[in-house]
């Protein structure tokens, strides 16, 4: 089991966590422990835990992109589902080999994708080339204003992968990129710090007050403590596997919030 983790303050200084693969939070401390409680079948409130199943996501489906959205985007629209705070964006894409997203422009927003499986091509205005494979975490902060397209580098694979939008603390900055390799003996066990304002510790940095953790866990005998400062909000999102969120099942696709956590 794998995880990922999205931590961020807001402009009401809450702080988010977003998790990949197995993940898990808690009020002031984040715990993944394995699975041993029944699935939860519907949204629902427990303890501080506000969650989400993975199947009341938007789903979009397009042949060459299947996407599920956990917020409001494109022709998906749920009044109850327009971002957590400065978290805006959260969609699980899949696209088919040699497809993808052409040349399309973005200003103002904080932007970076996580690849599950395969390979994801980018292009961009500022000159930028790369691929993105697992392990790596790319960073695009689109300021006053980017061009840039997403495709499929494999003519024979899919790939899978998160991208994830944030909302930035400033507006018209410079535009800029990051990429950086996570390896798994770095996130085995433990939570890595892969995103944070002042890009501490080798992650990349954001134009917010935003920190993501990554982490590699499997079964019981691996777990991790994460503490959370008081006021702050938190997102879960359940990229693989499946995982306990104190107490509490989540699966695959599954998203958790905590608001005020610490508080």
């Amino acid at each position: 089991m794998s995880w990922k983790t999205f931590q961020h303050t807001p402009r009401n200084g809450a702080r988010y966590f977003l998790h990949r693969s197995t993940e898990a939070l808690m009020n002031r401390a984040v715990r993944q422990k394995p699975p041993s409680v029944n699935h939860i079948d519907e949204e629902r409130t427990c303890t501080m835990l506000d969650i989400r199943k993975a199947q009341h996501r938007g789903n979009a489906n397009h042949g060459w992109l299947h996407s599920r959205h956990t917020f409001s985007f494109g022709h998906y629209h749920d009044a109850n589902q327009q971002g957590f705070s400065d978290l805006l964006v959260i969609n699980d894409d899949r696209v088919a080999p040699g497809k993808g997203f052409g040349t399309h422009p973005h200003r103002d927003m904080e932007i970076f994708s996580y690849v599950l499986e395969g390979a994801l091509e980018h292009k961009d205005s500022m000159g930028t080339g790369s691929v993105i494979r697992p392990g790596d975490v790319q960073m695009m902060s689109a300021g006053t204003g980017v061009r840039h397209s997403e495709f499929n580098h494999s003519s024979d694979e899919p790939v899978h992968f998160l991208q994830i939008w944030i909302v930035p603390g400033v507006r018209g900055a410079a535009p800029r990129y990051q990429q950086v390799h996570f390896s798994e003996a770095d996130k085995r066990g433990r939570l890595r710090q892969i995103i944070s304002p002042e890009g501490a510790d080798g992650s990349l940095a954001v134009h917010q007050d935003a920190r993501v953790y990554a982490g590699l866990f499997d079964g019981s005998e691996e777990s991790a403590d994460l503490d959370v400062g008081p006021g702050r909000n938190v997102y879960v999102h359940v990229a693989r596997g499946s995982l306990e969120v104190n107490g509490e099942r989540l699966s695959e696709g599954d998203g958790a919030r905590i608001r005020d956590a610490g508080a």
